[in-house]
């Protein structure tokens, strides 16, 4: 028995030793990181900027790293902000010859996919190379590794080149055997987020949302394809149909798709010529990291003028799980006041890139937006999506520019409310009441809302909706019945939402850059991002780390269900009424 306690022992003081060890080993990391970025690097000449895709892409650094290395994550999170100003600096430090793109997986939208893909095109104008290579290209990444003047593929590797689908799960008959019913309160013919708990399959509304975005973007994606790689629409078209990468390497090449097959130890060899090295010279390959520490070719400037991009990215009082992006309102409505009130910044920029959420948490930051619209301009760049809620903190703005494949609009707002009254029957539990007024007892569970509880529920809704378009009308100049014609809560890719008058122009950051700038009427300028980051102890002390392990391991173990209470999670009864994306995102 002794033995026993003292192996117990033993045990327990080894789990904490390693996890505390694990902990400050991390601390450490993370400090090495923060100091090596403020070093200056060296760049050799012939050197060659290595885009090593294998991970997330986010708009802002990732808060999760200690918890990520605690649990062996070997996956990178980028983010677009440094990607796009590493391929910038490579364009014009003369001692870069060229980028390698190695294509392996990277979590992110074909609006985030093109706005790189658009860098590397400039980059390619200043005559330098860019070359790619994959052991098996996603389709993603191969639609922005064709831009380059030579992709190359394993031997044994394949090109995912299928087209689009979308696949959304319904949980309706699993609800109807728990016994629970959702309770739906909703204005928009196209709002149909609700779908997946009240029915088993799309309704024709929200099937010809989704057809007409999949082919807006799929357009786009051939487009351009076929535009790099000199091929027509309807060749790559055929290729999707053939399901190449179910045949030899080689027929990608024979398609189109690729232009050489080649072993991964060989593209060094490759470089090495294609840069012009001598036998005896290494290869010097630079990473993001790398990057960092170059400094850019610009005189510093002395104006003390400032043009600040806040990035707004994730759900609108979202909570910290699935990666730490969420948009906390009360806080940006005061980013926004600061902004307004710092008389050195000139113009500001809005990066959103949500989804929506909360209707009330949107509403407090279109009114900060507003506020300060009226002491500078205020430009909107969308990113992969700006959708309800998104777009309602967007549409006040004085030019609001889109990528054409953005998913944007979706104006509408849903409340969901579950009657469990099936579930506590199932288990035996019964419920009673006594109260002092008639609407004391509202949303006491065991029972679903009666006809004048449904009836005050989609008052509100239909409440917030009218806000909302009158929110729309005004910023965007047009009638509410103009901008309810366009939203019923439909979504439009960013191409579409340009001729519905929805946005302004089409483009990426840069152009909103450019457009901050020229209606602040400035010639020199400091660019800054907001919101700054935290302290790393309050940035520590803001990570869950029951959320971040439940966000990584979960979905592995129960995908389904842990989707479906994710979603559920999301809708949480303090925050009745939403404004979110009309469908689960699942777009493969």
């Amino acid at each position: 028995m002794k033995d026993f306690i003292k192996f117990v022992f033993a045990t327990v003081v080894g789990i904490i030793i390693f996890c505390v060890g694990g902990f400050f080993l991390s601390l450490l990391m993370l400090f090495s990181i923060a100091w090596s970025s403020d070093s200056e690097t060296q760049v050799p000449e012939k050197s060659v900027l290595k885009l090593d895709f294998n991970g997330t892409l986010s708009e802002r650094g990732s808060e999760d790293l200690p918890f990520a290395a605690l649990l062996g994550d070997d996956t990178s999170n980028y983010t677009l902000r440094d990607v796009l100003s590493a391929i910038g600096k490579a364009k014009e430090n003369e001692s870069i010859a060229g980028i390698y793109i190695e294509a392996d997986m990277l979590g992110t939208g074909y609006a985030s996919l093109k706005s790189i893909r658009d860098a590397l095109l400039d980059f390619r104008e200043s005559g330098k190379f860019v070359v790619a290579y994959a052991d098996n290209y996603t389709q993603g990444l191969y639609y922005l590794s064709s831009v380059a003047d030579k992709v190359m593929l394993n031997p044994r590797g394949v090109i995912q080149w299928r087209g689009l689908s979308a696949t959304p799960m319904f949980y309706k008959e699993l609800l109807d055997k728990l016994g629970v019913e959702m309770q739906v309160f909703r204005v928009g013919t196209y709002k149909s987020a609700v779908e997946p708990f009240v029915a088993t399959e799309m309704s024709d509304a929200n099937r010809q949302q989704i057809e007409t975005y999949l082919k807006s973007v799929w357009g786009t994606v051939t487009n351009e394809v076929a535009a790099s790689r000199g091929l027509t629409v309807e060749q790559l078209n055929a290729c999707a149909d053939r399901m190449l990468m179910f045949y030899p390497a080689q027929e990608s090449v024979t398609a189109g798709l690729a232009d050489t097959l080649i072993y991964k130890n060989d593209v060094r060899d490759y470089l090495e010529a294609r840069v012009g090295l001598d036998e005896d010279d290494d290869l010097s390959l630079l990473s993001l990291a790398d990057m960092a520490g170059v400094a850019k070719n610009q005189p510093k400037d002395k104006s003390g003028n400032v043009v600040a991009v806040y990035y707004a990215s994730g759900e609108i009082d979202g909570t910290q799980g699935e990666g730490s992006e969420y948009i906390d309102s009360e806080e940006m409505a005061a980013d926004l006041r600061r902004l307004k009130e710092d008389e050195d910044v000139r113009a500001v920029v809005l990066r959103v890139n949500s989804p929506g959420g909360s209707a009330y948490g949107s509403e407090q930051i279109w009114y900060a937006v507003s506020e300060l619209k009226k002491e500078k301009p205020v430009i909107v760049s969308m990113g992969d999506y700006a959708a309800s809620g998104g777009y309602y903190l967007s549409c006040c703005a004085d030019t609001i520019v889109a990528e054409p494949t953005t998913l944007t609009g979706s104006i509408g707002i849903f409340g969901l409310y579950p009657n469990v009254q099936g579930l506590t029957e199932k288990i035996g539990l019964d419920f009673d009441v006594v109260k002092t007024n008639r609407f004391a007892d509202f949303g006491t569970p065991g029972r679903p809302l009666n006809a004048d509880e449904s009836s005050l529920m989609q008052m509100m809704v239909n409440e917030g909706y009218n806000l909302f378009l009158e929110r729309c009308a005004q910023g965007r100049g047009m009638t509410k019945e103009e901008v309810d014609k366009v939203g019923q809560g439909r979504v439009w890719t960013g191409a579409d939402a340009l001729e519905l008058g929805l946005v302004d122009e089409l483009g990426g950051l840069d152009r909103a850059l450019e457009i901050a700038v020229e209606k602040a009427g400035v010639e020199h300028y400091t660019l800054m991002s907001y919101p700054a980051p935290r302290p790393f102890l309050e940035s520590l002390k803001r990570i869950s780390p029951t959320r971040f392990m439940g966000a990584r391991l979960l979905p592995e173990e129960a995908s389904g269900l842990y989707r479906m209470a994710k979603q559920l999670h999301e809708m949480e009864p303090r925050e009745r009424l939403q404004a979110r994306l009309p469908f689960e995102l699942n777009v493969r």
